[in-house]
């Protein structure tokens, strides 16, 4: 299991893969917004989407875990 987690506390914008989906290094995965900046998470690596552990409108401090991949 590999997660991709959340560089920084914010509120999700958009989710932008789905379960099931393939994602590589570099593709983006969220979006949060923080103090009215767009902060996009990428995927540093390779796999597929198993679970998304947030939604559109969640608030994640630093280190949520956001995307599960196998």
């Amino acid at each position: 299991m590999k997660e991709i987690n959340a560089n920084m506390a914010g509120t999700v914008l958009n989710v932008l893969v789905n379960k099931g989906e393939g994602v590589s290094p570099g593709q983006l995965v969220v979006v949060l917004e923080s103090m009215k900046m767009e902060i996009p998470i990428e995927s540093t690596i390779e796999g597929t989407v198993t679970d998304i552990k947030v939604g559109i409108g969640d608030f994640v401090n630093e280190g949520d875990t956001l995307v599960i991949l196998t």
